[in-house]
């Protein structure tokens, strides 16, 4: 299997919030593996990170919502309707629907024929990232192919998914794997079949080399140099900065200190509004979605990192 190209079936690449896929991708490169990417959905992300740029392997999109590209699909759907497989993942499909009955389900069927129809010649293996509606396509495309799969699966796709869901797919791929002992036991509970592993994110130590410069002792006393304070991470509900800007602005008055954050995300808006409300704007910096030689100089510069994270209604 690991002698032809590997399939990496991915929701959307480059994204700036997964340089943890993306470093697993240069490894494998560098291993020696041959790798093609297919997204699902195309880059939104203003900025990309070095990283992206040492990676190789070639990218394609499938179509993100199937009435965009209808000749595509159709003829996908006509060239794999002929497979020996095609009855067994329309079995799964139908099977599926009644439990999920969305758009979102036939946008995965949909997308699954086209990855099939346009299968590379010299692939053998599709080893999918995430494990919800990314393997879902994965699924059906291995039974309308053949092809096995294999999954890793990381943080909300887990715990947003429904049990279901998550066990037959477990119990159709290869492997699957995690990164954290919480997912890894959530997905253990859920698999017939001994076939799911752990294994924790690394970095690459090279692209965090020791600093050699000096960080002045802040305490909060000096109001022409402040502490600061920085925080990278999607504003989502789940990261808890809402809960994080409360905190702050219970810090005694007369400390001084500036709050940068770092990251994109659909509450921004309001994370804005109520450090207006809780009057600590003057001291907040949204910096917005930075690469990482940007982010580590953030690092360099501060004197605390903070985060809130927090378990949300949807897990």
């Amino acid at each position: 299997m690991t002698n032809k190209t590997i399939v990496v079936l991915l929701k959307g690449y480059p994204r700036l919030s997964e340089t943890f896929i993306a470093q697993e991708l240069l490894g494998l490169e560098r291993a020696g593996f041959a790798l093609k990417l297919v997204a699902m959905r195309r880059p939104t992300d203003k900025k990309r990170h070095p990283v992206h740029d040492e990676i190789k392997a070639p990218v394609s999109y499938l179509p993100e919502y199937l009435h965009e590209e209808p000749v595509r699909v159709a003829r996908a759907l006509m060239k794999v309707v002929t497979l020996p497989g095609f009855g067994s993942a329309l079995k799964a499909f139908f099977r599926d629907l009644p439990r999920d009955i969305s758009r979102n389900r036939f946008r995965r069927f949909g997308q699954a024929a086209v990855l099939v129809a346009e299968w590379p010649n010299d692939a053998g293996w599709l080893h999918v990232h995430f494990i919800h509606t990314p393997a879902a396509v994965a699924r059906y495309a291995s039974r309308m192919s053949g092809i096995p799969f294999t999954v890793s699966a990381h943080a909300k796709d887990i715990w947003t998914s429904e049990a279901w869901d998550l066990s037959d797919k477990l119990d159709e791929a290869d492997w699957t794997v995690t990164c954290t002992k919480a997912g890894h036991e959530r997905l253990q509970s859920l698999s017939a079949r001994d076939n799911v592993h752990l294994s924790y994110h690394g970095l690459d130590l090279e692209r965090f080399p020791h600093f050699a410069g000096t960080r002045p002792a802040r305490d909060g006393r000096d109001p022409d140099d402040p502490v600061r304070i920085v925080s990278v991470g999607r504003a989502v509900k789940k990261k808890g900065y809402d809960t994080l800007l409360r905190a702050l602005a219970l810090l005694p008055k007369e400390l001084a200190w500036r709050f940068t954050h770092i990251g994109g995300g659909d509450e921004l808006s309001p994370l804005k509004a109520l450090a207006e409300d809780l009057s600590i704007a003057s001291r907040i910096t949204w910096k917005g979605a930075l690469d990482q030689r940007e982010v580590l100089d953030h690092y360099r510069d501060s004197d605390l990192f903070s985060l809130a994270c927090r378990i949300t209604a949807d897990g």
